[in-house]
C-alpha cells in the first residue's frame, strides 16, 4: 500500500467520536493537498476491510457528499454520535476535529 493511503488510514481512523474531519483536510494532513479525491477513493475501497468510521469524512461545506440511502446512512450515524444538522449542514467550528500535524514529523 502506498504512504499516502497508509497515513489516511492512520489518519480516519483517528477521528473521535462525536468529531467529523474533511475529505480535503485529511489529504492535506496525508501529505498531498490535492488528494480529496484521493480520499474519497480510499473510503470508498478500504472502508469496510480497515474498519474505517467513513460517516466522519464529509466535504468541505459541512455537508454529506453522499446521496441516496447511504447519505440518510451516514447523517444517521453523525447524529447518534451527537452530530447535529442545521439545514444539512454541519457546523464545522464545532464538530471539526484537527488531528495533530506534527504526527508525521515523527516518521522516519
Amino acid at each position: 500500500m502506498e504512504k499516502f493511503t497508509l497515513n489516511v488510514i492512520e489518519i480516519i481512523k483517528a477521528i473521535p467520536k462525536g468529531k467529523v474531519m474533511t475529505y480535503g483536510q485529511i489529504a492535506f494532513i496525508a501529505g498531498n493537498p490535492f488528494g480529496a479525491r484521493q480520499v474519497s477513493r480510499i473510503l470508498h475501497t478500504l472502508s469496510v476491510k480497515e474498519k474505517l468510521p467513513w460517516h466522519r469524512v464529509i466535504n468541505s461545506k459541512g455537508q454529506i457528499s453522499l446521496g441516496g440511502e447511504m447519505g440518510f446512512i451516514q447523517k444517521s450515524m453523525l447524529i447518534d454520535e451527537d452530530v447535529e444538522f442545521k439545514n444539512d449542514k454541519i457546523n464545522l467550528r464545532k464538530y471539526q476535529y484537527h488531528h495533530n500535524l506534527d504526527w508525521r514529523e515523527n516518521e522516519n
